[in-house]
């Protein structure tokens, strides 16, 4: 089983950007699907975006489509999250996830059984 530990957090400007990093443990990275998450205080964990397997394939929320991008580096057993244009309502506690295979529940938090220890992202002036 994989263990996952994000990076990349901080306080950041409206319309800044930020990468986010999440560096996974163990020999079988290739075989987990990834999602990333966030949850907003008093608010619950919300799906933001994954990428499969291989890459090729990522998803976004809606609230995020178009400003973030979803990618991984196989040599480096790492996921990244690239956010663009951030808004004050994109402050939450981001999460990463790992879960065995692909899977088309890839934005329910149900459907990952490997989950980091989250980093902060502040969007403010």
């Amino acid at each position: 089983q994989v263990q996952l530990v994000e990076s990349g957090g901080g306080l950041v400007q409206p319309g800044g950007s930020l990468r986010l990093s999440c560096a996974a443990s163990g020999r079988t990275f290739s075989s987990y699907a990834m999602g990333w998450f966030r949850q907003a205080p008093g608010k619950e964990r919300e799906f933001v975006a994954a990428i499969s397997r291989s890459g090729i394939n990522t998803y976004y929320a809606d609230s995020v489509k178009g400003r973030f991008t979803a990618s991984r580096d196989s040599a480096k057993n790492t996921v990244y999250l690239q956010m663009n244009s951030l808004k004050p309502e994109d402050t939450a506690i981001y999460y990463c996830a790992a879960r065995l295979g692909d899977s088309t529940t890839y934005y329910a938090t149900r459907a990952y059984g490997t989950w980091g220890q989250g980093t902060q992202v502040t969007v403010s002036s």
